[in-house]
């Protein structure tokens, strides 16, 4: 029998203090919720060609899909919440435009720092330098507390997390995009990558159970996209590998059992063109069928872009079906 080669006691890891570990971006300087005023104007003068029309497309099928009942998902990568936009996307979701929420392991990490301290984002060549990157004791508890959770209640990854963060004793609750979705009871789904995360160096990550409830949770996208026939909308921000390659097996899937969707519309935002998204996304999905579209920006800009545009054209008849839920104790 072959013996197993060298191994790290990860039990033998020094943690450091989140509260105390200095942060890149916090509630400072989140963006604000979109104004409504100026936007018809604004978006009326657009030039009608390229992005133009696929920005003001977009918006159209947005707002069409959740007139007609259908999903509309937002996948995002931790950088969106480093960059501030929480705020953006969590008004969208309370007033009924976004029906559902993907995260990355990143988009987690980073939402639940938030809502625990208000900050989020280290330095990663400072703290690499002397080993301490990703070393916050309570981001590694945290993370165990939400996957004992959901192992406990048979749970997905987000849903658990967004369970656990909606709760009175988390100070900043109200900035977090997880919160959000369990208050407005809507779907939740993180989609892990195995030892991509810094809670994947602490002692207490049990990577069993990780993975079991975020392999719910793509369970759980999979229904989401089956519902997308005849014009669901499927948004990927600032995920380069991991959710655009997540979504296209979930797509499969659907159509493998439900023989569906085909008649779909999604989007790509991103900073640089990159191949995943671009080809997982935009074109593979919908090339028998549907529309996709791909912007090239930065997040801060264009997102706060698409929300202004949909809080000024959506109009009364896209109001939130669902119910805000009780807070628990």
């Amino acid at each position: 029998m072959k013996q197993a080669h060298g191994t790290v006691d990860l039990s033998r890891v020094k943690t450091t203090s989140l509260s105390a570990r200095p942060s890149l971006a916090s509630i400072k300087n989140l963006a604000g919720v979109p104004p409504t005023a100026g936007a018809r104007q604004f978006f009326d003068s657009l030039p009608g060609f390229l992005k133009a029309d696929d920005l003001r497309d977009l918006i159209d099928s947005i707002i069409a899909a959740r007139r007609k009942h259908k999903p509309v998902i937002i996948m995002a990568g931790g950088h969106v919440v480093k960059v501030g936009l929480s705020a953006v996307i969590i008004d969208l979701i309370k007033e009924g435009l976004v029906t559902g929420l993907c995260l990355n392991g990143a988009g987690l990490i980073h939402d639940c720092e938030m809502a625990l301290v208000g900050r989020t984002s280290e330095d990663v060549a400072a703290g690499l330098a002397d080993g301490s990157f990703g070393m916050a004791k309570e981001t590694g508890e945290w993370f165990a507390s939400i996957t004992t959770y959901a192992d406990r209640h048979n749970l997905g990854l987000g849903q658990a997390a967004g369970a656990t963060l909606n709760r009175p004793k988390v100070k900043y609750r109200t900035y977090s995009l997880l919160a959000a979705c369990d208050k407005y009871d809507i779907p939740a789904m993180v989609h892990l990558a195995v030892d991509t995360d810094i809670v994947c160096q602490h002692p207490q990550y049990d990577p069993a159970a990780a993975a079991q409830a975020s392999h719910r949770d793509f369970t759980a996208l999979a229904y989401q996209v089956s519902r997308g026939e005849n014009g669901g909308v499927f948004i990927n921000v600032g995920s380069a590998v991991i959710l655009p390659e997540v979504f296209l097996k979930a797509l499969t899937v659907s159509r493998n059992i439900y023989g569906r969707p085909y008649r779909i519309v999604t989007a790509n935002f991103d900073m640089i063109m990159q191949y995943r998204p671009v080809t997982n996304v935009v074109g593979r999905p919908t090339a028998h069928g549907g529309t996709g579209y791909n912007f090239v920006g930065h997040h801060e800009v264009m997102i706060p872009l698409l929300a202004w545009g949909l809080k000024a054209f959506a109009g009364p008849k896209t109001k939130p079906t669902h119910k805000s839920k009780t807070k628990r104790g």
